[in-house]
């Protein structure tokens, strides 16, 4: 098919997008499906959370290498092996006889989702022109704010009615489509260098830091702090870092190239965005237990209280990146920080007898400021950046962003399971269905102290924003 050269620069973008959108659906789906998975394979939730945990390990280990894979290949090769990589994991899942099989399935889907995070990011700022780069990054913002919110609902939905599978079948269908796409509609690229360096030490490093920064993350989430499978992979990943970091600013041909810190867009962007991830990430975790807990509703109530965000972030990621190219950054980000901020300190107020169309209401607000940021803190942070360094720009926002998450929704999970634990000792009653008032309020204690910490964090955007967005 005959398409122009714009023509062929929207296939791309479009593929790439929404396979991106659909790897961050499949991220969080299963969250809602864990309870038929385990029945189904005949063990127990503990085992059963590995098909999230495994998906945000093998991420946060992928995305580094996705700068040599774009040295290595032209973006149309690149998004065929995203491609490959999730229909072989897709194809792997519907038809997994073992929890084994499904983990691995898992960990090929996770591997597509981690090349095309940061491709999105790069084909938005270097394909298009630098006054459309905000629209295009908001576009792609769709796939990091509206997919994975979208995705336990989904999940839910599919569960209770054709089975977990059957999430597969579609996605299966979904993706060759895609790939005809990809062949037919995109162009290939001659932009690629056909004998780049792949540091292997770099690699190792870069995989056992950042990886044991997660893991270490993922598990003080539902373990004390002191418990050696939290406190020995987070002790070493930091150490690999350390090394990493010095590697990279010592050797010719580094994994990630660390000049991008030497732009001042990029540490803005680069700080904002981590604490924009730290604070609000946790919530979708928190907010549902607190819903179940103190407030006594069902999970169906919890879900709903996220279905206005979900509908939110589907058209404000896009408007932000608009208004971006209009008005510039600078507006943008600090009026969606004064959304995420207000919104998020508004929870810290809440309690068991806050109604669900209050707790809603807040979760909107939040939402407008969590969809107006993602794509706008992007585009500005990349935007200092020569076109050589974006790749690399855009795979360490995804990989620390990645972590900051993680490490944000464990603080968050640790100050409601200890402050829990200590109400339950002072006051036996806070922890009952049928508490008094006064143990009622004490129970929302460990819930509203994690509210106060994703306000500290999305503070943090603000000030951010306010002092270095220019």
């Amino acid at each position: 098919m005959h398409l122009s050269e714009k023509g062929h620069t929207y296939a791309l973008f479009a593929i790439v997008v929404i396979t991106c959108a659909l790897g961050s659906l499949t991220q969080t789906v299963m969250n809602s499906m864990l309870t038929e998975v385990c029945d189904d394979f005949a063990i127990d939730a503990a085992q059963g959370q590995w098909v999230t945990t495994i998906y945000m390990l093998t991420m946060g280990v992928t995305v580094p290498v996705v700068t040599y894979l774009a040295r290595r290949f032209s973006l149309k090769r690149l998004a065929y092996l995203a491609l490959g990589f999730y229909l072989a994991g897709s194809v792997a899942g519907l038809f997994a006889p073992v929890f084994a099989v499904l983990i691995a399935a898992r960990v090929l889907q996770a591997i597509a989702t981690g090349i095309t995070l940061p491709l999105v990011q790069s084909v938005a700022m270097t394909r298009f022109p630098r006054e459309r780069t905000g629209t295009a990054m908001g576009i792609g913002g769709i796939a990091m704010g509206f997919a994975p919110n979208i995705g336990p609902l989904i999940g839910g939905a599919l569960a209770g009615s054709w089975g977990w599978r059957s999430f597969y079948i579609i996605l299966a269908g979904l993706l060759a489509v895609l790939w005809v796409a990809n062949a037919v509609l995109v162009k290939s690229h001659g932009d690629h260098d056909t004998r780049p360096v792949f540091d292997y030490p770099s690699f190792v490093q870069s995989t056992l830091g950042f990886g044991g920064l997660l893991l270490g993350a993922s598990n003080a989430a539902a373990m004390p702090l002191s418990a050696p499978s939290v406190w020995l992979p987070a002790l070493l990943g930091a150490v690999f870092i350390a090394v990493f970091v010095r590697r990279q600013r010592v050797i010719a041909h580094p994994l990630i190239c660390l000049d991008i810190f030497a732009s001042r867009h990029y540490r803005s962007g680069f700080v904002a965005q981590n604490c924009l991830f730290a604070s609000f990430m946790g919530i979708t975790l928190v907010l549902p237990l607190f819903i179940q807990g103190p407030c006594h509703m069902t999970a169906l109530d919890a879900g709903i209280a996220f279905i206005p965000a979900t509908v939110v972030a589907l058209f404000v990621n896009p408007l932000a990146g608009v208004l971006v190219d209009k008005v510039g950054a600078r507006a943008v980000c600090i009026t969606s920080s004064v959304f995420l901020t207000v919104g998020a300190a508004s929870f810290m107020f809440v309690g068991p007898g806050t109604p669900l169309w209050v707790l809603t209401l807040l979760q909107g607000v939040r939402a407008v400021g969590v969809s107006g940021l993602v794509g706008p803190l992007n585009s500005y942070g990349l935007s200092g950046l020569s076109g050589g360094l974006v790749m690399d720009g855009s795979a360490f926002f995804a990989t620390a962003r990645q972590v900051c998450a993680s490490l944000g929704t464990a603080l968050m999970m640790l100050i409601v399971t200890v402050v829990g634990a200590a109400v339950a000792v002072a006051d036996p009653a806070a922890a009952g269905a049928a508490a008094v008032d006064g143990g009622a309020s004490l129970s929302a204690l460990p819930y509203q102290l994690a509210f106060a910490l994703s306000t500290l964090f999305a503070a943090a955007v603000l000030v951010t924003a306010l002092w270095k967005i220019r």
